[in-house]
């Protein structure tokens, strides 16, 4: 007979608070089969697990049950305590009195302690019918997919490499450099973001342990950690990229008609229909966007084309400019693109986020063009920006680019554009709002910021004004920078904007309201910046469907643990980091984009890693290959084979995650999950539903 020793943890007060622990030791000591009951105030610590382990090497316990936190952070740790005391380790069952118990009840104390009594009982009956299982390994691929070029997503890649992982980064957009390249300047050093990124985007072009993807996105994700097999879509650029030099010639005389939003200037200025993203983009190759393309030479690509009356092609305007003939359209393009499969042991996901649009705050006037969100004043103000860093109103940018037009072909122009007098931010725009969002962007204080310290010190006569809900500058210097920013003349004004009103001149009036001096204030500014909340991207819940991870309720990927593991997902081998996890700055996405590679390298070094035997196992003299299994399946991992001429369901160990929908969908009992077994799981509902009866367990 089983001989099991249960421990119960007071955790503090965070169990022993609502649970009258005596009581249930009495009441432990009285079930079948167990004969050592024991309590600490903390069962995880090193003296708590010397207890098991005491018992263990004196051969009182021979089956374990500790009642106390979750298991999804402790079991592992009492786990442990049994191997190395020579138990083996599936001996093992947790009774989870806290998050289940304590914590669910805490002002009813009764109630929790015999709640606290039935989940022991459970665990004790399922302790009796526990089995030892062994632990096996799987080897490991060692290459890693990064999806998504950012920041975080450079670091996470290079890091990788530089230890010599092979690395694959996929970027959907034709650039790597991700949002902080749309950056003039970075808080709280106000240095170039430019000057920081475009280094390392070029180290990860030209690295030998680094193969970019740039205008490709997953397509698929197939099998577990180890050996992942992903599809990636390497989308049509209807330009030959291995001809193309960047040399730029295409741009000026694609066609008005053709002009779209330019995505790189937040839709301030207008690009071709074709177009390369940015200055310092990497790889800096041309694009055609179909949807813009007016086919200015009467055909597609591998189209005949139209001729003139001597016979000869007509060509497009890119495809007569272009030195390399790149841009030729006499071979057909699949618009699909090309399909790659990779095939790589973890993949870090770092897709970043998008910045919630002015449109959705009816309030704020966001039919004006002189209502803005932050990241367009980045662009506003960016050297590389639509008016090359001059500040004019948003409204006059298109006579700036008539002018600047006129001026490059040789043509006589005077400049007739407004320049702001009076500037206006707005806090917390979508963001500390129930009717949007919930949860802090984090870094809007310190761009607003650094925004008004930029423009005040280029434009000393400028008046700039800053509603803030309440000041949040929690980082190192940012106090600092928040007081220096303040000496240089911006007026903080603590409390809320109700609405914004567009003027028959095209200036704004601003309604707020001002805490300090307890009355309503009205200004009239000529720009009015909103802080628009930090979103993740459209794209990223289907991403998480094809990864297989979870998305939170807020829409950013969800980590395993928000404190213990903070760049870990519930799938084994999948790592988020940055804006994908949440809001965060550079630094902390840096942080977490190296964190997250290191937890790679920890995984993979070893070349096979160590899998809990918790699968399940097809019984071939059961099975009857109804078919029921497979489809139900979430992770591939069954399959049918012939055996002595018949048709049985096979596990494939590899892929197998234990989930169990397959041992609770087989009708005839011939698929087990192991350490969860039909008998194992009936003794612990009998035992609940019996609420732990002593005599009837």
């Amino acid at each position: 007979m089983p001989k099991i020793g249960v421990y119960i943890c007071h955790c503090g007060e965070n169990i022993a608070g609502a649970v009258n622990i005596e009581e249930v030791k009495k009441f432990a000591e009285q079930l079948p089969d167990v004969v050592v009951v024991r309590d600490y105030l903390f069962m995880c610590s090193d003296p708590g697990q010397e207890i098991i382990k005491e018992d263990i090497r004196k051969g009182l316990v021979d089956r374990v049950v500790v009642a106390a936190c979750t298991p999804r952070t402790h079991e592992p740790i009492f786990r442990k305590a049994c191997e190395d005391a020579g138990l083996n380790k599936y001996y093992f069952e947790m009774a989870n009195i806290r998050d289940q118990c304590s914590w669910a009840h805490w002002h009813e104390k009764e109630k929790a302690t015999e709640k606290a009594k039935q989940l022991i009982a459970a665990a004790v009956a399922k302790a009796r019918l526990l089995e030892p299982l062994e632990d096996r390994y799987v080897e490991l691929n060692k290459d890693v997919l990064v999806i998504g070029g950012g920041i975080a997503g450079i670091f996470a890649a290079l890091d990788l490499a530089n230890a010599g992982f092979k690395v694959y980064l996929v970027e959907k957009s034709p650039s790597i450099g991700g949002n902080m390249a749309k950056l003039d300047k970075t808080f709280p050093t106000n240095d170039c973001s430019a000057c920081i990124l475009t280094p390392l985007m070029v180290e990860v072009a030209n690295h030998p342990n680094i193969t970019l993807y740039t205008y490709s996105e997953v397509e698929s994700v197939e099998g577990t950690v180890g050996n992942f097999k992903v599809k990636v879509r390497k989308k049509q650029t209807y330009v030959d990229w291995e001809k193309c030099t960047g040399c730029g010639a295409c741009l000026n005389v694609c066609p008005p008609k053709a002009r779209v939003p330019d995505e790189f200037n937040e839709g301030l200025s207008l690009r071709g229909a074709i177009y390369i993203p940015f200055p310092q983009a990497v790889p800096k190759k041309a694009v055609i966007d179909p949807d813009a393309c007016i086919r200015c030479s009467g055909r597609w690509f591998g189209e005949e084309p139209r001729r003139t009356k001597d016979g000869k092609p007509i060509l497009a305007p890119c495809e007569k400019v272009c030195p390399t003939g790149a841009c030729s359209r006499d071979e057909p393009r699949d618009p699909n693109g090309e399909i790659i499969e990779l095939n790589v042991g973890a993949i870090i996901v770092a897709t970043g986020y998008r910045v919630m649009d002015k449109k959705h705050f009816k309030e704020f006037a966001p039919d004006s063009p002189n209502v803005i969100t932050a990241l367009q004043m980045e662009r506003l103000i960016s050297a590389t920006g639509p008016t090359e860093g001059k500040l004019i109103v948003p409204s006059d940018i298109p006579k700036y680019l008539e002018w600047k037009r006129k001026i490059e072909k040789g043509k006589e122009a005077k400049l007739d554009v407004r320049k702001p007098k009076v500037i206006t931010f707005v806090s917390c725009v979508g963001s500390r709002d129930e009717r949007f969002h919930t949860y802090c962007s984090k870094v809007c204080c310190m761009y607003m910021l650094k925004q008004a310290m930029l423009l005040k010190e280029k434009y000393p006569d400028l008046d700039i004004y800053i509603f803030f809900i309440d000041v949040r500058t929690p980082g190192k210097d940012f106090d600092e920078y928040y007081m220096r920013c303040r000496k240089l003349g911006v007026k903080i004004i603590k409390g809320k904007v109700g609405g914004v009103q567009r003027l028959p001149d095209e200036r704004l009036l601003v309604r707020g309201y001002d805490a300090d001096l307890g009355k309503p204030v009205e200004l009239i500014s000529d720009i009015v910046v909103l802080a628009t909340a930090i979103e993740p991207n459209t794209d990223l819940k289907d991403l998480a469907r094809k990864l297989g991870i979870n998305v939170g309720a807020e829409g950013f990927l969800r980590e395993r643990h928000t404190k213990l593991y903070p760049v870990d997902t519930m799938t084994e081998g999948i790592f988020i980091c940055g804006c994908a996890q949440g809001p965060k700055d550079i630094p902390d996405s840096v942080a977490q984009a190296k964190a997250a590679a290191a937890s790679a390298m920890s995984l993979l070094a070893p070349g096979k890693m160590k899998v809990e035997p918790l699968v399940s196992e097809v019984n071939p003299e059961k099975c009857t290959g109804c078919g029921i299994c497979a489809p139900l399946c979430p992770y591939g991992a069954i399959e049918y084979v012939e055996i002595d001429g018949k048709r049985r369901a096979k596990i494939n160990e590899a892929i197998c995650k234990g989930c169990g929908v397959c041992a609770a969908a087989c009708p005839s009992k011939a698929i087990t999950l192991h350490g969860f077994t039909y008998e194992q799981v009936l003794a612990q509902i009998r035992t609940i539903a019996r609420k732990g009866v002593i005599e009837e367990v």
